[in-house]
């Protein structure tokens, strides 16, 4: 729920205490419950001296009526709640921004240093009033693509309060068969993914690419497409047009040489090609760098 404007003249609520060893300053500390990131408010933020901790103000207006309004200290819970339905993957419950360029300022990273600029650039110029053009980071796999997805995520999260979903590419296959299963429709997730101010699909273009699986991310493109919704992703698939060379075998090396065009289809790679900006996200490996260390 988003801020009352009646109440954007109140003094700024409360802030958390800087030197907090738990929360870092931040106000928030993260957690996972089962598969999914999740972010309490940390202790140290000091009650709301003008609601009382209810989060309910009543503000007069101008003709001397009086209505309740939100209290600005609601800002920081309400952002916590859209992180903590936003899906994100609890290995990445303390993906930041910062981290990520910490990261690659301490192994020498020139290539992951030029993704963070251009993440922090997008950011800097996201404008929720209007159409964003979406990016989709690009890389062999242990680069950082999807701690660098989660990080722009959750800084639209809790610096804009934007409303952004995250789901792997497999993952929304598998929830739509579990769905089946139990005799589920698929409506209700494909459309909150339609719906969602920010989507962020990551591993787009792994699995079989079976004409179910085509439909399925042809059907969330369209949609974002024709509503103007922003879209953000990750995929190890290199951004080109279909190539027109055959299908490999799932376990062949093969695979790896398709273009992104070849695994989507032509109609879903044009769409995403007009929706999105294309960011190389290279370097080094992460996960060879962290096991030597």
């Amino acid at each position: 729920m988003p801020d009352d404007p009646r109440d954007a003249t109140a003094a700024p609520p409360p802030q958390p205490d800087p030197a907090c060893p738990r929360c870092g300053g931040e106000g928030v500390v993260p957690g996972a419950e089962g598969e999914h990131a999740r972010l309490e408010l940390c202790g140290c933020i000091p009650p709301c001296p003008r609601c009382g901790g209810t989060g309910r103000v009543f503000v007069q207006r101008e003709d001397g009526t009086t209505v309740a309004g939100r209290c600005a200290c609601q800002r920081l819970p309400d952002r916590v709640a859209i992180f903590n339905r936003a899906g994100i993957p609890a290995r990445f419950n303390r993906a930041t921004l910062v981290s990520f360029a910490r990261g690659a300022g301490m192994i020498g990273d020139g290539d992951k240093i030029a993704a963070f600029q251009a993440a922090a650039a997008w950011l800097k110029s996201f404008d929720p009033a209007r159409e964003n053009r979406g990016r989709r980071g690009r890389g062999a796999p242990g680069r950082g693509k999807t701690h660098l997805l989660v990080a722009v995520a959750r800084s639209l999260i809790l610096d804009r309060g934007v409303r952004v979903r995250f789901i792997e590419f497999t993952r929304l296959l598998g929830l739509l068969r579990e769905g089946y299963g139990a005799g589920r429709s698929d409506a209700v997730l494909l459309n909150e993914l339609a719906a969602v101010p920010v989507l962020a699909i990551d591993e787009l273009g792994k699995g079989r690419m079976t004409d179910w699986e085509l439909s399925v991310i042809d059907d969330i493109v369209s949609r974002r497409y024709n509503s103007f919704g922003c879209l953000l992703g990750t995929s190890n698939f290199r951004p080109a047009p279909p190539s027109g060379a055959p299908v490999p075998e799932l376990a062949s090396a093969a695979i790896q040489r398709q273009t992104l065009g070849d695994r989507l289809g032509e109609r879903t790679w044009s769409r995403l090609g007009e929706m999105c900006d294309f960011v190389e996200v290279g370097g080094v490996d992460y996960r060879v760098v962290g096991r030597s260390r």
